[in-house]
């Protein structure tokens, strides 16, 4: 999911809006699906065929993957899904390899934003725009790269990224979600004051940097300046000569600086968060509504939101890519089959199953939307259906952002100003640019 994709937030989230959060219609088309119907190439009549699924160790909680699920593909269809679980910190390189020796699985599990950086989408994996469940999406940009639905899956719930918050404590505070960034400071100087910390900041694990800046820069462009990531991508524009980003950068880096966060912001990591929120020893952070979900699986009680990263006036929220999209590998060994597994989880009995049980906002016009967890709603109603999320830049980047968040830590070590963090991007980004032989660099 990149720009070049011409896809805008507009798209993204009218095909949100689509749902109303109700049933999809029950006039949609039915599906064509031939784990169903029996006209399959490994069915059960034939012998048994074994396809490979490729996902990291990370994501086993996939509802993909469930075992009932496998199972009951297995007895309509005759086809096993094996698994290979790869360690996290390897997916990428050891997927990279399978791609380039051509011992590739038959599906993989990978991110579309990151795929297209990682492993050359258009070079090696199928277009699926034919397949029986793609005349049944609702929402075909957060699965489309290049004009084309290179991906499945039955959600269009893409993480929402902002300030996590406890209410409780906003509440007994006589708080208000801050509209500005001045507004916001002074919402944690009012915490500060009452003996919890306001912020935190888990930047150790400096992906975590990039909450903030990915839904600052986000807003700004697509508010002042559309055309930027087109620019951008093309070598005509550089991060440093936007001069608001500075100013966003600072920003962040000032809430640590003013005292309003956790001392050891380069020693913490985000493993802590989630208790840190249960012992309401922290108010905020910077993050995605997935922290939301692990607060609320070890106590349902919890009261958490999330609003903007309040570093304009009346910002959106940042809508981050879906991830944990389904591929199918051009040389997949057994390619009629891969298909069939994603007819199968396609089909509208096995799609509502998954939709139902992982909470999901449905993406296909025949399976129903289930009840939202009520801070789930609040997005949907506060954000989503009022237009008011913006995707993160994060959808717009063509190569890895490893050398940001580097740089991004490097600024809270006290080595980088923001002006020295975009320049320094802006080198690297355009190497790997060139790296990529992306016209322009």
């Amino acid at each position: 999911m990149n720009y070049a994709l011409k896809r805008t937030t507009t798209a993204v989230i009218a095909g949100l809006l689509a749902l109303s959060l109700a049933a999809c219609g029950s006039g949609g088309a039915k599906s064509n699906n031939t784990a169903q119907n029996g006209n399959n190439s490994g069915g059960a009549k034939g012998d048994k065929v074994t396809i490979e699924l490729a996902i990291s160790k990370s994501s086993q909680d996939s509802a993909f993957i469930q075992q009932d699920i496998l199972d009951e593909f297995e007895k309509q269809t005759n086809i096993k899904v094996n698994l290979q679980l790869i360690p996290a910190e390897q997916t990428t390189t050891v997927l990279q390899t399978k791609l380039a020796v051509e011992e590739t699985p038959d599906i993989i599990q990978y991110n579309l934003a990151s795929a297209t950086t990682d492993l050359n989408l258009e070079r090696n994996f199928e277009i699926l725009d034919d397949e029986p469940w793609a005349s049944r999406i609702l929402n075909k940009d957060v699965l489309s790269a290049y004009g084309h639905i290179y991906s499945f899956h039955v959600s269009q719930d893409t993480g929402m990224q902002g300030v996590v918050y406890n209410k409780d404590i906003f509440d007994e505070l006589g708080l208000s979600i801050p509209k500005n960034f001045e507004e916001f400071l002074a919402v944690c100087e009012k915490i500060k004051a009452s003996g919890v910390t306001p912020v935190f900041m888990p930047y150790k694990d400096n992906w975590a940097a990039n909450i903030w800046p990915a839904a600052a820069f986000a807003n700004f462009v697509a508010k002042s300046d559309p055309t930027f990531f087109d620019d951008l991508n093309s070598n005509k524009k550089k991060w440093s000569d936007i001069p608001e980003f500075q100013t966003f950068l600072q920003q962040q880096y000032d809430v640590y600086k003013q005292g309003y966060t956790n001392a050891d912001v380069l020693s913490d990591s985000y493993d802590m968060a989630v208790g840190k929120f249960l012992n309401k020893e922290v108010a905020m952070m910077f993050m995605g509504d997935w922290l939301i979900e692990g607060v609320l699986k070890q106590d349902p009680n919890m009261r958490l939101g999330v609003f903007p990263i309040p570093s304009e006036e009346d910002a959106s929220l940042g809508a981050s890519p879906l991830g944990g999209q389904l591929f199918i590998p051009k040389k997949a060994k057994h390619l009629a089959e891969a298909k069939e597994f994603l007819n199968f989880l396609g089909s509208k009995e096995i799609a509502q199953k998954i939709v139902d049980s992982k909470g999901y906002v449905s993406n296909l016009n025949d399976v129903t939307t289930p009840e939202l967890p009520d801070y789930k709603q609040e997005i949907v109603d506060n954000y989503i259906t009022p237009k008011k999320t913006v995707l993160t830049t994060d959808a717009y980047m063509l190569v890895d952002r490893s050398e940001l968040y580097r740089l991004l830590q490097d600024q809270f070590a006290g080595g980088l100003t923001p002006e020295e963090v975009l320049k320094a991007w802006d080198e690297k980004f355009s190497q790997l640019m060139a790296d990529k032989e992306i016209p322009g660099f």
